[in-house]
C-alpha cells in the first residue's frame, strides 16, 4: 500500500485525474501548500485516461463557451508551461443534424458561439462535404463547424501536470481510497483512508464518475449519476480526416489520430451508477460500426483494435458542480463535468483553486455553486450539448 508522506495536509484532494491535478497544481502556484492528491487507482485509470481527447467551445450556454475558449488557449501553451507535447491539433468540430429539430438546436448554439467572439460556421450539405469529403450527406441536413476546436493527446497532458504538481511540492499518491472524511460540527477536519487518518482543514472532491459515491462518504448528498459510455480505437488509416465529427441524433462521435486510427463512439443507455464496472460489448460494437457505415461507407472493411469504456459523472442541469459546499465548510466539489472533464479542466479547476483559497471566482453560482441544488425552484439554465 502506498501511504502519504506526512498526517496533515492543507487540502487533500480525491481524485488524480486531469481536475484534481489541475486543482493541485493551480495551489501550488499560489504558494497553498501542503497539498496531497491522492487516488484508490493508477494514473489515468478513471476517465481522464478513457476519453476521446475532443476539446470543444460550441457549447449552449455562455458560461460553458467563455470556460471552454478558456481552456482552449491553455491547451495551446501546454507544451510551453508543463514540457509535454499533447499534439493538440486544431482540426475543428463538425457537428451533423439528420433533422430540422437538430438544425434548429445547432442554429442555437451557433448563435451562442458567434456572439461570444467565435468564428463559427452553419454549413448545408455541401458545405458539410468541404469540410470532411469522405462523409455520406444521406440523411445529413446541415451541420456547424468551428475550426478552433480539436483533439489532443489525454496520456501526455496528465502526465505533465502529475510531474508538475510534483515539482512545485505537491504529493501525488496512487492505490489510496478515501474512506470518509473527519468532521468537527459543520467543518472538515480530516479525511479517513486505507493508510490512516489525515488532518486537513479542506477536501476537494474531485473523483469524477465516483464523486456522488464520495460525497456520500461525508454524510452529503449528491444529485450526480455515474453513466457508462463505451468507445473504440481501429488499426489506423492513411489520414483523411481533420475534425472531429458529432452528430446529434444518436450520439455518434470520431476522430482520426495523427498515427491514423478512428477513434470514437456513440451512446447507448447503461444502468447507472459504477458496480458493473467498465467493460465494452458486443452491442456497441455493432451499433458503432453500423453507424460509422452509414456515415463514411468506405471504412466498411476497418478492423477494432481495441475498445473500452469509463463513466461520465452527468448533474441534472448538465454543467458542473464547482465551490464549497454550503452544507460542510472546508468540502469542495469539482465535479459533475459529465463526459468533458477534460474539454473544461484548465478553466474550471482554477476556479476551484480560488474558492479553497477563500477568493472569490467569477462563476455564476446559480449555474455552478453546490448549493444550486439544495432548493427547490422553477426552471435554471442548462447545458444540454452533453455528447462529443
Amino acid at each position: 500500500m502506498n501511504t502519504p508522506s506526512r498526517r496533515d495536509y492543507r487540502t487533500v484532494i480525491v481524485g488524480a485525474g486531469i481536475v484534481g491535478l489541475f486543482t493541485a497544481y493551480h495551489l501550488l502556484r499560489a504558494g497553498a501548500g501542503p497539498v496531497l492528491v491522492l487516488d484508490r487507482g493508477f494514473l489515468s485509470s478513471g476517465a481522464s485516461g478513457r476519453n476521446g481527447g475532443g476539446v470543444r467551445q460550441q457549447w449552449e450556454t455562455r458560461a460553458t463557451v467563455r470556460l471552454a475558449r478558456e481552456s482552449v488557449a491553455a491547451y495551446r501553451r501546454f507544451g510551453s508551461e508543463f514540457g509535454y507535447n499533447i499534439w493538440f491539433r486544431q482540426g475543428g468540430y463538425l457537428f451533423l443534424a439528420g433533422s430540422d429539430n437538430d438544425l434548429a438546436r445547432l442554429r442555437a448554439v451557433h448563435a451562442v458561439v458567434r456572439s461570444e467572439g467565435l468564428d463559427a460556421r452553419m454549413l448545408d450539405p455541401a458545405g458539410v462535404v468541404q469540410v470532411a469529403p469522405e462523409l455520406s450527406t444521406a440523411g445529413v441536413v446541415g451541420g456547424a463547424f468551428l475550426r478552433s476546436d480539436g483533439t489532443l493527446y489525454p496520456f501526455p497532458a496528465v502526465w505533465g501536470v502529475y510531474e508538475a504538481v510534483r515539482r512545485l511540492g505537491g504529493e501525488v499518491v496512487l492505490g489510496l481510497e478515501a474512506r470518509g472524511v473527519r468532521t468537527d460540527g459543520p467543518r472538515v477536519t480530516g479525511v479517513l483512508t486505507d493508510a490512516g487518518e489525515l488532518t486537513t482543514s479542506c477536501v476537494v472532491n474531485a473523483a469524477g464518475g465516483w464523486s456522488g459515491e464520495f460525497a456520500a462518504r461525508a454524510s452529503l448528498s449528491s444529485p450526480n449519476v455515474a453513466s457508462r459510455h463505451e468507445i473504440l480505437a481501429t488499426e489506423p488509416l492513411k489520414p483523411f480526416l481533420d475534425p472531429m465529427v458529432v452528430r446529434l441524433g444518436d450520439g455518434l462521435y470520431f476522430s482520426q489520430t495523427m498515427r491514423g486510427e478512428i477513434v470514437g463512439g456513440l451512446t447507448l443507455h447503461h444502468a447507472p451508477g459504477t458496480q458493473a464496472g467498465m467493460p465494452t460489448s458486443l452491442a456497441f460494437l455493432r451499433a458503432f460500426a453500423r453507424a460509422m457505415v452509414g456515415l463514411v461507407p468506405a471504412l466498411g472493411s476497418l478492423g477494432v483494435l481495441r475498445a473500452w469504456s469509463g463513466f461520465y459523472d452527468d448533474t441534472p442541469d448538465g454543467l458542473p458542480v464547482i465551490g464549497e459546499d454550503p452544507r460542510l465548510a472546508g468540502f469542495f466539489q469539482a465535479n459533475g463535468f459529465g463526459g468533458h472533464g477534460f474539454m473544461l479542466a484548465p478553466a474550471t479547476t482554477l476556479r476551484v483553486a480560488r474558492s479553497v483559497l477563500g477568493e472569490r471566482t467569477d462563476l455564476d453560482p446559480a449555474l455552478f455553486s453546490p448549493g444550486r441544488f439544495l432548493t427547490p425552484g422553477g426552471p435554471r439554465p442548462a447545458e444540454g450539448l452533453q455528447l462529443g
